[in-house]
């Protein structure tokens, strides 16, 4: 536990420093507060959760890093493991503590490392409890996906069913059912509706009637029943069954939590919870440059005020400075910086482009933006695109020829059946296009995730499940992840599945993977 008692207070001057030295306590860090609220709130107009800060200890911050960041959750062998290997990389120097983590959930929650300086408190201030803040409260997809009002409560839930559930059915079950949960929790997530977005209190009454039916009528004798094989159910688009079951269904979790015939009652609720869980994370990944580079950009203006207003000195803005620095430093290709770029860099380098073509602009500008170039509106139009972009769409409509020429990018294709590497895209009108469409494909949500349906349940029968994975030659699965992974589905399901990988372009099976139900979970 850290120590609240308050250390003396460094030294102020007259001049209206908020702070000299690198010691804080708690009535300065409050002071910090309220200086960088002002110019976040007054000058950049921006709107947030209320906030809530918390220090901890080097301790404390990886114990948020085996928890994703989260302050609660359940109990899973998998976050043991993740601790030690945190740890053991951060005793040898391996790797760095963040000076920040920041929560989506409001009130807002942002953990301070408390061995922090009085100038890397705030700044992780600006950052997180008003950049990461502004983002998560105004961007359309966080607003349309998920509700921070409800995610708390519903891990503190979540903690509590999973670990009376283990007491009730034994740990080793428990952990089974979780297993195979996260083994599927990628493929356990609504993609393409936005009124899908989470209530996760209404879920759990809706589902409870549905599920107690369900189980009611269910009588695993009629797959005993022999069917005359003239008399095979119709699998077709028509067939009223797949209707029924909602099938295609790319979620998978969804549909083995409300039609596979064999779980329990207990073992459907946990399998809600990892899919609620990753349903909450799921716009994360899509919004990871944007939102980088917004808070980062909001605490470089806001450092960058305090200075000019006479908060803070010389000697703790050039910390401020030389922080982001490093933090926005892209690698190169044979430096470690390999084939993606660092979303801090490319996010905080688009957002001052965008705030130089608005004030700035040049013909090539002009001819690029011709909507905003010159507008004299940069954060109105940063703003704008906070709240209505996600990565891929945000690249497509605002990566500059500039930040490209910055970057020294270009684009190569690589022809397996030629000896060489073709340069297919340089520094010309037609390549800085074509590049621009390279790089937000690497950030299309569509390219992040394998396509996979359930197409098919043959309930009449041998209950056998059927998935497909649309993809194209050289890019399947390995047929040991696959099966393994399979196997999992194969667990929950209770029976038979099977996964056909088909050719998006001629329709031709690739590869065909199946897997055995072991008669259920936990039997």
């Amino acid at each position: 536990m850290m120590d609240l008692r308050p250390v003396s207070p460094p030294t102020r001057a007259r001049s209206g420093l908020l702070y000299q030295g690198n010691d804080w306590n708690f009535e300065i860090l409050r002071d910090c507060y309220d200086a960088v609220a002002e110019i976040a709130e007054g000058e950049l107009g921006l709107t947030t959760y209320p906030n809530r800060l918390e220090i901890i200890t080097s301790e404390q911050m990886l114990d948020v890093y085996t928890a994703h960041g989260m302050p609660l959750g359940y109990r899973h062998w998998s976050l043991g493991k993740r601790f030690i290997a945190h740890e053991n990389a951060y005793r040898r120097g391996m790797m760095g503590l963040a000076y920040e983590v920041v929560i989506n959930s409001d009130p807002c929650i942002s953990y301070l490392m408390e061995e922090n300086s009085a100038t890397m408190q705030t700044l992780v201030i600006a950052h997180a409890a008003f950049g990461h803040n502004h983002f998560f409260h105004n961007n359309r997809l966080f607003r349309e996906w998920t509700n921070a009002s409800e995610i708390l409560d519903y891990l503190e839930f979540a903690r509590g069913y999973i670990h009376q559930c283990e007491e009730r059915h034994g740990i080793a079950a428990v952990e089974r059912i979780l297993d195979a949960a996260h083994a599927l929790q990628g493929q356990g997530v609504h993609r393409h509706s936005g009124s899908r977005r989470l209530d996760l209190r209404g879920e759990q009454r809706r589902a409870q009637a549905r599920r107690l039916h369900e189980e009611a009528t269910f009588n695993d004798l009629w797959r005993t029943v022999p069917v005359d094989e003239e008399q095979q159910p119709d699998t077709t688009l028509n067939d009223p069954l797949r209707h029924r079951l909602g099938l295609p269904e790319e979620n998978l979790l969804y549909f083995l939590e409300k039609h596979a015939p064999l779980l329990a009652p207990w073992e459907r609720e946990v399998i809600r919870i990892v899919r609620m869980i990753a349903q909450y994370f799921y716009p994360q990944p899509q919004l990871k440059m944007m939102n980088e580079g917004c808070a980062t950009w909001v605490h470089d203006y806001i450092m960058r005020r305090l200075h000019e207003n006479g908060r803070i000195d010389d000697a703790a803005y050039l910390e401020a400075i030389h922080s982001t620095s490093n933090v926005i430093t892209q690698p190169d290709f044979d430096a470690g910086g390999g084939p993606s770029f660092n979303p801090y860099a490319l996010g905080f380098a688009m957002m001052g482009d965008i705030a130089r073509i608005c004030t700035s602009p040049t013909e090539e500008d002009r001819a690029w933006f011709p909507d905003i170039a010159g507008n004299n509106r940069p954060v109105e139009t940063l703003k704008h695109a906070w709240s209505e972009f996600r990565d891929e769409s945000f690249i497509l409509q605002y990566l500059s020829p500039a930040v490209m020429r910055r970057f020294r990018m270009f684009r190569l294709h690589d022809d397996t059946s030629a000896p060489y590497l073709l340069v297919d895209a340089i520094h010309d009108d037609a390549g800085y296009r074509d590049i621009r469409r390279t790089v937000a494909q690497n950030h299309d949500p569509a390219n992040m995730n394998a396509e996979i349906e359930i197409i098919s349940a043959n309930m009449h029968t041998d209950r056998l499940l059927t998935m497909e994975h649309r993809t194209t030659r050289g890019h399947q699965f390995h047929p040991d992840d696959a099966r393994k992974t399979l196997q999992h589905m194969a667990d929950l399901w209770g029976y038979g599945v099977q996964l056909i990988e088909r050719d998006t372009e001629d329709g031709a099976v690739l590869a065909t993977h199946e897997a055995t139900g072991r008669g259920g979970p936990g039997r």
